[in-house]
């Protein structure tokens, strides 16, 4: 792992191009951490916390519900941010703030924390004994006939694609600078079906907070799109062009004229000086 981001320009493009500050073996490492710390979690905080120990044994547990909710808003929120990251830094705003390699770092990490606790949100309802869920139901989309099956099966397809475009930056040499940056720009569409299956199957949707996140987010990540759209569509600066045409006939260059030289000066001034 570096702690900056390479960066390349790329051939016949003003856009610059930078390298992921993982390697493949961190990216894995990462994964395994995450993971690791995600199910210990969800073990050990119940045996340093009693009250929430009993809010997972009791006969009606609702702790796995709540991590479920929280986590849920969480990992929007990383995508949200991961995106916005990613933008600035199509449109260089984040040279403003807070600087180019920095923010592509934070996009790329962001965006795979957020991956996670998207999974999260979904495995732990395995200990919710309200819903009922298998694991079969939670990974295959419409395979939950619980709660607004095709809602939730729109969380599931985003998943999946979302992991897709994690992985593809990885393996962007593979696939090709096109085909990755198209399944890249996939991550708006992504974006938008995790947001409607927040809205249509949370249970928080009615509350105030909630439609504060919802609006907020959506509505930033709008208006900073727009931004970029807009902006993409002006002529780029070139520093030549302020400078004075230069004329493609040939330079006519006056001949210098020699300045004549008189015989025996030369040979006179030793003379000369004896004289003085």
């Amino acid at each position: 792992m570096t702690d900056a981001v390479p960066a390349k320009k790329m051939e016949n493009n003003s856009e610059t191009e930078y390298d992921s500050s993982l390697s493949i073996q961190a990216f894995l490492v990462f994964v395994l951490a995450v993971f690791t710390g995600l199910v210990a979690a969800a073990y050990v905080l119940p045996i340093w916390l009693p009250a929430l120990a009993s809010s997972f044994t009791g006969s009606t547990p609702k702790a796995f519900w709540y991590l479920s909710r929280g986590a849920g808003f969480v990992s929007l929120g990383l995508l949200w941010i991961s995106m916005l990251l990613g933008i600035g830094v199509t449109n260089k705003m984040a040279r403003l703030w807070p600087g180019i390699p920095p923010a592509m770092a934070i996009h790329e990490y962001t965006g795979l924390l957020g991956w996670f606790f998207a999974g999260f949100h979904a495995l732990i309802l395995l200990g919710d004994r309200y819903s009922h869920y298998t694991l079969v139901q939670l990974l295959m989309p419409f395979g939950s006939v619980q709660y607004r099956p095709t809602w939730v099966a729109l969380g599931q397809l985003g998943f999946y694609a979302w992991f897709i475009i994690a992985v593809t930056f990885y393996v962007r040499k593979l696939i090709g600078k096109k085909t990755w940056r198209v399944i890249h720009y996939a991550s708006f569409l992504c974006y938008l079906v995790l947001l409607v299956h927040g809205l249509t199957s949370g249970t928080d949707t009615n509350t105030t907070w909630a439609q504060d996140f919802y609006w907020i987010t959506g509505a930033g990540l709008l208006f900073v799109l727009i931004y970029r759209i807009l902006n993409s569509g002006k002529p780029a600066r070139n520093p030549q062009a302020n400078q004075l045409p230069v004329s493609e006939g040939p330079s006519r260059v006056s001949p210098v004229k020699e300045s004549p030289v008189r015989e025996g000066t030369a040979s006179q001034r030793p003379e000369i000086l004896q004289q003085r």
